[in-house]
Order: C-alpha cells, then structure tokens, then sequence
C-alpha cells in the first residue's frame, strides 16, 4: 500500500481547483473586445484619411478634441486587452512561478508603458495645438 491509498479524492483535487477569477476576467476581456469593435474601425477609417494630406494635417486632425479623446480611448482599450490576452497565455503556457511572475509583471509595465507613451503622445499634439 502507498501513501496515496489513502488520500480521497477531494484531498487530491484541493489546490488545483479554480482560482475564483476566471469569469471576471472573461468578462473585462469581452468587454474591451466589444469596444474595440466600435474604436477600430473609426480608428483605421481615420488614420488612412489623416495620411491623405501631409504631417501638419495628420497633427491637425489629431488635435482635434474628439479625435484625441478616441485615439486615447482606441490605445487605452487595445492595451488592456492586450494585457488580459497575455496574461491568460501566460497563465497557461508557463509552468515554472518564477517565470509567469516575471512574465505577468512584465506584461503589465509593458502595456502601461504602451498606454502612457501613446496618451502622452495625444495629449502633446492636442495641448500643442492650442498655443
């Protein structure tokens, strides 16, 4: 007889159960899908326009209130998608903690550096635009 004669099977089963925020996170990453649905195309739709013309016409249009609030809702719901995405990927595909540690805390810096370089970005442009 071996030891695990005698473990049951919910003793077995203990600890590798769900982690309670698998739903939550389904739903973040559905509803960022579904705004990305209305923010991409606006998005491509603009920016083939704003290339039609030459630099000081793709800045113009990027000073525009509406279209910077969008270009800063656009980066802000792609990145943390993104950020969802990889961190279910992570989660699944690296076995050793130590590595999903760093990888998940690397994700998260790197789609916040994303985010903040893009918002900073617009707002240079359409804070610049009105001097």
């Amino acid at each position: 007889m071996s030891s695990h004669d005698f473990i049951t099977p919910a003793k077995m089963a203990r600890g590798l159960g769900s982690a309670k925020s698998g739903t939550e996170t389904h739903i973040r990453q559905r509803v960022s899908a579904i705004a990305l649905i209305f923010l991409i195309p606006w998005f491509v739709y603009s920016i083939i326009n704003a290339m039609s013309g030459d630099i000081v016409d793709a800045q113009a249009w990027a000073a525009k209130p509406w279209n910077a609030i969008l270009l800063i809702l656009t980066a802000g719901a792609a990145f943390f998608h993104m950020r969802i995405g990889m961190q279910v990927v992570i989660e699944d595909y690296i076995a050793k903690t130590g590595t999903k540690s760093a990888l998940l805390i690397l994700n998260s810096f790197a789609c916040i550096a994303l985010f903040v370089t893009v918002a900073l970005s617009v707002l240079k442009i359409w804070i610049g635009a009105g001097v």
